[in-house]
This record gives C-alpha cells, sequence and structure tokens, in this order.
C-alpha cells in the first residue's frame, strides 16, 4: 500500500542541455537532503566495515570513485570518516558535465568528466567505488551496465545508495522541499526521483542479474537503501565488460 508502482520519466536535470547554473542550485539542494535526510549517512554505513577491514590488515591508504558525484559532499564525507580510522583517502570525483566537475574539484583529490556508462578507468583500478542517488535515473539495461562498470573498476568495494521508494517519502519530500526552500527544479526532480527508487528486493536482483555477484542490501533512515558487494569475491561471475 505504501510502495507505489516504479514511475518512468523525465527528470529535468537529466537533460545534457540543462542550464549549468540551474543544474548547480539544484545539486546544493541534493547536498542539502543527503545531509539531513539520509543519503550521506547510508553511504558512510555501507564502508564502516571497510575502515575495520583495513585497520586490521595495517592498510592506511585507499582510493575512491565517487560516479555521479554532484558538489563532491559525499566523497568530502567519507574521507572524513576514513580519516577517523587513520586512513588517508584519495578521491576521485566522476560527472558528466564539466560546470559540475569543476564545482566538486573542491571536494575531491581529482574530478574527470565522464560517462558513469563507460568510466575511464582501467578494470580493477580503484579501491572502493560510491554511487550515491544516481542509479534510479537510467532505465534497465542502462542501469545494468552502470553497475557493472562500477564492479569492473573496483579492486575491494562497491557501494550502491540509493532512494526506497515509498508515498511517505515522496510526501515527506514535497512538505520538506518548501521548508528548505528547494528550487522548483529540484523539488520536481526528487519527488520522480523517489518514484524511481528500489526497494530492498529491487536492488539485491538487480545487482546480482547485473553483476553475478551477491550484494548486502540494508535499509536505511530517510527511506534510503544501499547495496556493497566485494567484486573479487565472485570474480569468476562478476562481468569484467
Amino acid at each position: 500500500m505504501f510502495t507505489p508502482a516504479r514511475a518512468r520519466g523525465h527528470e529535468m536535470l537529466d537533460d545534457p542541455d540543462a542550464d549549468p547554473a540551474l543544474a548547480l542550485r539544484s545539486l546544493r539542494d541534493v547536498a542539502l537532503a543527503n545531509r539531513l535526510f539520509g543519503g550521506r549517512r547510508a553511504v558512510l554505513t555501507a564502508l564502516n566495515p571497510v575502515w575495520r577491514e583495513s585497520a586490521r590488515a595495517g592498510i592506511r591508504t585507499l582510493t575512491l570513485l565517487d560516479v555521479g558525484t554532484g558538489l563532491g559532499d559525499i566523497p568530502r564525507a567519507v574521507t572524513r570518516a576514513a580519516s577517523r580510522h587513520g586512513i588517508h583517502l584519495r578521491t576521485v570525483g566522476l560527472e558528466l558535465s564539466l560546470p559540475v566537475a569543476r564545482a566538486a574539484s573542491k571536494q575531491c583529490d581529482q574530478v574527470v568528466s565522464g560517462s558513469a556508462l563507460a568510466l575511464p578507468l582501467a578494470d580493477r583500478s580503484i579501491d572502493l567505488v560510491t554511487c550515491s542517488q544516481v542509479l534510479h535515473h537510467f532505465e534497465d539495461a542502462l542501469a545494468a551496465q552502470l553497475l557493472q562498470e562500477c564492479t569492473r573498476v573496483a579492486r575491494h568495494t562497491v557501494v550502491i545508495g540509493d532512494l526506497r521508494r515509498s508515498w511517505l517519502a515522496a510526501a515527506g519530500l514535497w512538505a520538506a522541499s518548501y521548508a528548505l526552500g528547494f528550487h522548483p527544479v529540484s523539488r520536481h526532480d526528487g519527488m520522480l526521483s523517489v518514484r524511481r527508487g528500489y526497494t530492498t528486493d529491487e536492488l539485491r536482483a538487480l545487482v546480482q542479474q547485473s553483476t553475478g555477484c551477491r550484494p548486502d542490501v540494508q535499509r536505511g533512515l530517510g527511506f534510503r537503501v544501499h547495496a556493497r558487494w566485494h567484486p573479487m569475491a565472485s570474480a569468476e561471475s562478476c562481468p569484467t565488460q
């Protein structure tokens, strides 16, 4: 009753010709929503085991790629979390839009402009790959391709964070968007994003069918869901194309 059918539709800022200034304005709303409503927390929670495993193994430096990094708020938060465990994180943000990539460079060690569907990195070239609030923008085969690309370049862990679809989440976002002064485009895209989100079962099935890897999928506060998997643990079945 509280989970609507998964919506299809066109978010305004998915348009490659969207006004860069508007995109940056809306991404500030996204970063605020990540901080207040659990998007950032979902990724940090999923990565907690990585810090513990790395500390036990004596690993003090790791690399991270954040796919669709927006303004770089996720890499910045992850860097702080890693440092609390004595781990130095070198971060790379990936964005398709050059203006957004330039803005993200303030928060990431390096930013690359490129497509999430053809990551400009070699196989197994980076330790950790995160992708937050991006997967729901892609339908079917393209979503599978994104997951395969994240798995291809990761050595240790892939974390996908996204929205958990719910009428309650949609109602909450609608009300909060006015209270927080979100731009109308942020409100429109955010509402559609919620309706394009995933249940835990859907996300688990999508990852497993796309990559051959078995993810740990958990719910988070703020109607969030995250999946974490280790590409090398299922190297025989995970695609490397």
